[in-house]
């Protein structure tokens, strides 16, 4: 694209993609690993603790340009702008119960919230089947992923030490990176595209 006299390089949506599949496994690796040697030992490093809500709130921010230069209507850019608000609100949330500012365990829930909102986000604004196309595919994946991140928070918040739920919310977290990254592949699921689907 060029505006008056200078370029500006819009990068295409698959490096987006793999920008926040990154993010999302960054995440997904450190909450693993803090379940498997304990919480207790993963924050004998204080800045530890910081990691993933302040990732989550970093990735949130960074929605904020996708919701500018990525949205092809408004149904998109409201699901966009949702989205970036539910992480910044659960990261944020997470690094004051870190910090020592926020106190009450409710707020904990605002990451279950923030997955349901999120899932919903997703499903609502693809208005197109699963086999439309890859981008059909990969918002419907994600939107029901994040509703299973929901139910695995909802439990975390229950049973805050059990490694099942630990491990799950982990593992939400890399099945999104997962997804993110295969979008772009072409895999025989995606044989019989609607020919008015694109190359996408």
């Amino acid at each position: 694209r060029r505006s008056g006299g200078h370029s500006f390089v819009t990068p295409q949506p698959e490096v987006v993609d793999g920008m926040f599949a990154v993010g999302f496994l960054f995440l997904g690796l450190c909450l693993l690993a803090e379940t498997i040697v304990g919480r207790e030992v993963w924050r004998d490093r204080s800045w530890r603790a910081y990691l993933w809500p302040g990732t989550a709130f970093l990735m949130g921010i960074l929605m904020w340009p996708v919701m500018v230069f990525f949205t092809s209507s408004a149904i998109h850019m409201l699901a966009h702008s949702v989205w970036a608000q539910a992480m910044m609100v659960a990261g944020a949330a997470q690094l004051g119960l870190v910090r020592g500012r926020l106190r009450s365990p409710l707020w904990e829930l605002t990451v279950p919230v923030a997955f349901a909102v999120s899932g919903a986000a997703f499903l609502i604004h693809e208005t197109n089947p699963w086999l439309f196309s890859r981008a059909a595919f990969l918002h419907h994946a994600l939107g029901w992923t994040a509703f299973v991140g929901a139910l695995i928070t909802l439990g975390l918040f229950a049973r805050p030490r059990s490694p099942v739920f630990n491990a799950g919310f982990a593992m939400i977290f890399l099945a999104f990176a997962a997804l993110l990254f295969c979008d772009r592949n072409v895999a025989p699921i995606f044989g019989h595209l609607s020919p008015l689907a694109g190359e996408r």
